[in-house]
């Protein structure tokens, strides 16, 4: 029982320094201006900082777990802190986009665009239209924090697997 609080509690702390540690790198990218094209700094930073969470919150449990840790452990942990950071930074995408700056879709669409036309200036007019088109409609609020959170899970999935699997030490005698 004393384990099993044990990983709900690494699970909710690490998951919030992660959502927390999410929400002060897009609050520095919104500030320097650079939201719409953002510095390969940050883009670099956000999954050093995922994947160091996670590894360190694995860590956590084993080491407060004796040594040992299962696979099915270190998945479960992952999964957690990944889900808890990412509904704290899904909350904030959410305050972001319909508070903070409310035409950032808007924006965003904009700059698609703008990219589509230097990276194909031969494409058709039609085809570059159909694909805004195509792009608009995964767009809405919903669907964007419906993927930013799959897409949080997912990640999370991976990155505790292989951590689990090389951190992974089970106890012989049960």
């Amino acid at each position: 029982m004393e384990n099993q609080n044990y990983a709900t509690k690494t699970m909710l702390s690490y998951g919030t320094m992660l959502g927390i540690a999410s929400i002060i790198l897009s609050v520095l990218n919104y500030s320097f201006g650079n939201i719409y094209n953002p510095h390969w700094i940050f883009a670099t930073l956000g999954p050093l900082l995922f994947v160091g969470f996670i590894v360190y919150g694995i860590k956590a449990f084993k080491l407060s777990n004796e040594g040992f840790l299962k696979l099915g452990q270190a998945i479960k942990i992952g999964l957690g802190i990944a889900l808890i950071a990412g509904i704290i930074a899904s909350i904030y995408q959410f305050v972001f986009m319909n508070y903070i700056e409310p035409d950032y879709m808007t924006k965003v669409a904009e700059v698609q665009e703008q990219i589509l036309y230097e990276k194909f200036p031969d494409m058709d007019e039609a085809l570059i239209e159909k694909q805004l088109e195509i792009t608009q409609k995964f767009s809405s609020p919903g669907i964007l924090l419906a993927f930013s959170l799959a897409g949080s899970l997912i990640m999370g999935l991976i990155i505790s697997l292989i951590a689990g699997l090389f951190m992974k030490k089970e106890d012989n005698q049960y």
